[in-house]
């Protein structure tokens, strides 16, 4: 049974990697779709916070369905115009309530991810995590004009 959850997370990971480009996810389930109405677009402001660099910040829905079979979840991404030395937070919250923190380092390349337990199993007894929607807040810091620094 291990085995095949273990197949099942990195095969959701390995369908999630191409789509990443310039994006932001979070996901226990495959593809874009539709759940609830929403469309996994994300809305994104940045707040400057000196002329050269500035805050993003990206909200997404996530959606833990009932029926969920996946042990985890992830956010990830890539930043075109990352500033080096800036983890990427990641707020999660549900009905405006806080449920989970986290920081994660960005690549070179500006890509990040970050995995978390959607369930947890143990001695065969499997209990929820996140069960439902959720507002996932990720704040990256980036240069506010790219152009400047060829």
């Amino acid at each position: 049974m291990n085995k095949i959850i273990l197949f099942s997370s990195v095969f959701v990971i390995a369908m999630f990697l191409p789509f990443s480009m310039d994006s932001v996810f979070a996901h226990p389930h495959l593809g874009q779709i539709l759940i609830n109405g929403h469309t996994h677009e994300s809305q994104t402001e940045i707040i400057p916070l000196n002329g050269m660099i500035g805050l993003e910040k990206s909200t997404v829905l996530f959606h833990a369905p009932e029926d969920n079979a996946f042990p985890w979840g992830f956010v990830e991404g890539k930043i075109a115009n990352h500033v080096e030395g800036y983890p990427v937070i990641i707020q999660i919250f549900q009905n405006n309530d806080a449920v989970h923190f986290a920081q994660t380092d960005v690549g070179e390349d500006g890509k990040y991810e970050y995995k978390f337990r959607v369930l947890h199993s143990e001695n065969g007894n499997t209990k929820k995590i996140f069960d439902g929607d959720y507002s996932v807040n990720i704040f990256k810091v980036v240069y506010l004009n790219q152009e400047n620094f060829v």
